[in-house]
């Protein structure tokens, strides 16, 4: 599982945008965003985590991984 914290998520369009630049560079990996921790999970990526926060980025979220816990 990844993890991402992308301050300037705040809607649910902000969501559907993330999860769908996640999907375009991983269509299998299953994306839950959390817009009151600011945070994305993915699970089932096998991309590394910069491919990941560059694409959430690319959508107009800029993205920094978390460390797994």
């Amino acid at each position: 599982m990844q993890r991402f914290k992308s301050e300037k998520m705040g809607c649910g369009g902000c969501a559907k945008l993330v999860t769908r630049a996640v999907q375009d560079i991983e269509p299998n990996a299953r994306v839950e965003v959390d817009l009151g921790a600011k945070l994305v999970t993915v699970a089932g990526a096998t991309v590394p985590d910069d491919q990941i926060a560059q694409a959430i980025a690319n959508a107009g979220f800029p993205a920094a991984p978390l460390a797994a816990a």
